[in-house]
């Protein structure tokens, strides 16, 4: 039946291996970096700003955080490089009509498309849920899909 003293352990049983490194999962991944505040982890809601790091924030979250100057808070790494307001871009976002947003999901009984993206390129079309890279103009916020802003080759915004 075993270890009743005739059985030889091998050196697989004995020896425990390298724990494996976990994964992180690239579109949950995703998802956190382009619905989520990068400093006070709430669902992104207008008005939305982004710093020269490209990253997405409440404006809101923002100026408490520049408010906020007690010793006791640390400050946190996803906004350390923001010293004032003008850090910061207030972002012209175009709306993906094809998005339907929390409204229809409040009990939970509806699948959600977490790739389906609540903002688009207004150029191209492309919806900004991570899978393709975007850029925004500093001086105007205008969002743009790097595709589009190949095909247009302006230097002023076409709005």
């Amino acid at each position: 039946m075993g270890c009743d003293g005739g059985t030889i352990p091998k050196r697989h049983e004995l020896v425990k291996g390298p724990r494996k490194v976990e994964k992180v999962d690239k579109t949950a991944e995703l998802v956190a970096r382009w619905y989520y505040c990068a400093l006070s982890q709430e669902k992104l809601r207008r008005p939305i700003v982004a710093c020269e790091l490209g990253r997405l924030y409440n404006k809101d979250a923002v100026i408490e955080f520049l408010l906020d100057k007690s010793a006791d808070k640390t400050p946190m790494e996803a906004a350390s490089h923001i010293k004032s307001i003008k850090n910061v871009t207030e972002l012209n976002l175009a709306d993906n009509p094809a998005w339907s947003g929390d409204k229809e999901s409040k009990k939970g009984d509806k699948y959600d498309d977490i790739q389906s993206a609540r903002f688009i390129c207004p150029v191209v079309g492309l919806e900004m849920n991570g899978r393709h890279r975007f850029c925004f103009l500093r001086n105007c916020g205008c969002v743009f899909s790097e595709r589009a802003l190949k095909e247009i080759k302006a230097e002023v915004c076409h709005k």
